[in-house]
């Protein structure tokens, strides 16, 4: 439990709060800047906090959803600051992503400063602990335990799941360099693109597919800073802490990474509280780190120093 700080000689002084609670100053960092914020669906999640803060500070925030659940994201923007209307959005979807710049010449947007990939989805199938055992089908329950034969039913459980990962790998990674084509010719000298991301150095008991294909974000970042610096675009990620949110409460042994997160990370970690990592990003959409690109920028309390 915290306790007031007292000088010698003093009052006691109030404990500092923590960063989080602390106001931005200034007149803001993203004033006069123009931002597309995708994936989001609550409010709870990381981008819906990175599109409250980026509107804070004085960005212009414009916001897509997924046409399935586009009415969410409609009800949603309000709260966020955000005026303009909903852009529906499917990154897996090539006709969707081809129209996204006629949809933002209708309202008026001829450059993008920011750009927040947001978007990320993987399956129960390829959540858990096993690679191998989330693309193995399972035995039929009167299969011979000795027997090697598989049978037409495996053979379409284990193309099922193929395929499902093959649009993990488009809505996760392959998506970032997508949607970054699809809206090239609104980027520009200072624009800036970041993405989200969960540490994928280690292995993370429960996460399953989706640490490879952050791994392939990743390195699509890489290779988007080195093919866009030339036109001073800059293409980073931003790596959070366990944030509680709907889509992260599919992924087995949440609760008990964010635990231990909270009781291990150096400067402690909220799980409930994305406000953090929505001020990293909001830095990184700023003009405030005009030679940073290519890179993964940890908000996570210093927990990547010490492993999971």
């Amino acid at each position: 439990m915290s306790t007031p700080m007292e000088e010698p000689g003093g009052a006691p002084q109030p404990a500092p709060r923590a960063a989080s609670q602390r106001p931005l100053t200034g007149t803001g960092m993203l004033v006069q800047r123009t931002v597309l914020v995708t994936g989001v669906l609550r409010p709870s999640s990381i981008a819906a906090a990175v599109a409250r803060t980026a509107s804070g500070q004085g960005a212009r925030v414009l916001l897509t959803g997924h046409p399935r659940t586009l009415r969410l994201t409609q009800r949603l923007a309000p709260s966020l600051g955000v005026a303009d209307r909903v852009l529906p959005l499917d990154v897996a979807d090539p006709v969707s992503l081809t129209a996204l710049p006629g949809l933002l010449a209708q309202e008026g947007v001829d450059r993008l400063d920011g750009l927040v990939h947001a978007v990320a989805h993987a399956g129960r199938d390829l959540l858990g602990d096993a690679l191998a055992g989330a693309l193995t089908a399972p035995p039929a329950p009167d299969a011979d335990p000795g027997g090697t034969d598989a049978g037409p039913g495996d053979a379409a459980v284990l193309c099922a799941r193929l395929d499902a990962l093959a649009q993990a790998g488009t809505v996760s990674a392959a998506s970032l360099a997508a949607l970054t084509g699809a809206l090239r010719c609104l980027l520009g000298a200072g624009s800036s693109v970041v993405t989200l991301t969960f540490t994928s150095d280690r292995v993370v008991p429960g996460y399953g597919w989706m640490g490879p294909l952050k791994a392939a974000l990743e390195a699509s970042v890489r290779g988007l800073a080195v093919e866009l610096g030339p036109a001073g675009v800059r293409v980073n990620a931003v790596c959070a802490g366990p944030v509680r949110t709907p889509a992260a409460g599919a992924v087995p042994g949440l609760n008990a990474l964010a635990g231990a997160w909270q009781d291990r990370a150096p400067l402690g970690w909220d799980p409930d509280d994305a406000t953090p990592v929505a001020r990293s990003v909001v830095s990184l959409l700023s003009d405030w780190l005009p030679a940073t690109t290519g890179q993964v920028l940890r908000a996570d309390g210093g927990m990547g120093l010490l492993g999971v």
